[in-house]
């Protein structure tokens, strides 16, 4: 850690621990300390900690070939495409490295798909007020949280924001200059925030009456974190555009821009690219993952194992004043507090349990999506400690 920050950028408010090794829900740290991982690279490592087939898949393309650029096909990018079609309402796929970089190709084709279709006064696109959608300025600039623009204003021009769940908000704010509405299905750095049942209903047909385009962030909420493989599917409608990342290739870098074919006809060669985008190895890593993922039988037990830890915090609820509500869905659950999160992070942390706090107030848990229920007995168990020590 002293040697870290002598040589690494101070960005991160990092937790003291050194991990070197993680199998399934647990990781340990370089003293032999286990503990049990509930925030999985923050909903990345959602088989878990080094899932074998995921590392077979992608250690056997290591030896076949690593890296061609995409002047060239290759067959696990276009093996993943055909999954990622068949799984979903798409029917292209742009492949990236992270979440704001799909993001920001999102951005990208929707402006340019309306300037194509509509001229060059519509660009404007709406957002959800304590959004997050990554740290590049367009990303950033579509982000509806003003502390993460501290020190980087002037924000890109053609960005709005909205209440989140609030569409009424939403339908005055579309004008002739708007082309697209970008929201996250659960809003997860900004809190676990769940919409209405019906409100992405309404947001579907605003977008239908307006000629819009619907653009959902499922970076942190898709591959299924919620118990769907794509979380817009708990509301009956789908985008036009979709951005995933995170869970895709379970810990190595990987994102995908989905859209449908009117859609992704606005970007033709030489108005998007990625130098490392589906690279073989993480492509293969990525099917072996969402092979996975998107198995009926998998999802169901995520929903199941859900319902047993919303019933576990309900519970914890009744005893810690402090919790004033749980929110969640699957395996994303948030326990907003009515005082500061950071000493139950640590409380927990020492008791072998590894959470995360966002929004100063919101313990956010995502847990690997195979945890098992004794895991899940454990966790309640240490939570309900450490609120004991905490907030006595």
């Amino acid at each position: 850690m002293e040697r870290a920050d002598q040589v690494i950028m101070n960005t991160y408010g990092r937790q003291p621990l050194v991990l070197v090794k993680g199998e399934g829900c647990r990781v340990w740290d370089d003293a032999g300390q286990e503990y049990l991982d509930f925030v999985a690279g923050l909903a990345v490592c959602n088989l878990g900690n080094a899932h074998p087939d995921v590392a077979a898949a992608a250690a056997a393309q290591l030896t076949q070939l690593v890296h061609v650029s995409n002047i060239y096909y290759t067959t696990p990018m276009v093996e993943l495409a055909e999954d990622l079609v068949r799984l979903s309402f798409a029917d292209r796929v742009f492949f990236a490295n992270s979440g704001a970089e799909v993001n920001e190709g999102a951005l990208k084709l929707a402006r340019r798909y309306s300037r194509e279709r509509y001229g060059e006064g519509r660009y404007k696109i709406i957002s959800a007020e304590n959004s997050f959608h990554g740290r590049t300025f367009g990303a950033l600039s579509a982000t509806g949280q003003a502390k993460f623009w501290q020190g980087f204003e002037p924000m890109l021009p053609g960005f709005a924001f909205v209440p989140f769940n609030d569409l009424d908000a939403l339908t005055k704010a579309v004008d002739d200059t708007v082309c697209a509405i970008m929201l996250e299905p659960v809003q997860g750095e900004g809190g676990v925030n769940l919409p209405s049942p019906d409100y992405f209903q309404g947001v579907r047909q605003l977008c239908n009456d307006k000629g819009l385009l619907l653009i959902l962030d499922e970076i942190q909420a898709g591959l299924g974190r919620t118990g769907k493989l794509f979380a817009h599917e708990h509301f009956g409608i789908t985008p036009d555009i979709m951005t995933l990342a995170k869970g895709l290739a379970n810990g190595l870098p990987m994102g995908a821009l989905l859209a449908t074919d009117q859609v992704a006809a606005a970007f033709v060669p030489g108005t998007h690219a990625s130098t490392f985008g589906a690279g073989p190895v993480v492509a293969a890593a990525a099917k072996a993952a969402l092979g996975h993922l998107s198995r009926p039988e998998f999802l169901a037990a995520v929903r199941t194992k859900g319902d047993y830890l919303h019933k576990g915090l309900l519970e914890l609820k009744s005893q810690a004043p402090v919790i004033k509500e749980v929110r969640g869905l699957g395996l994303m659950w948030g326990l907003e507090l009515a005082q500061e999160g950071a000493g139950l992070v640590t409380a927990c942390r020492e008791r072998g349990l590894l959470i995360n706090c966002t929004q100063g107030n919101v313990i956010r848990m995502l847990p690997p999506l195979v945890v098992l229920p004794h895991e899940l007995d454990h966790a309640l168990a240490v939570l309900q400690d450490a609120f004991k020590a905490v907030f006595p």
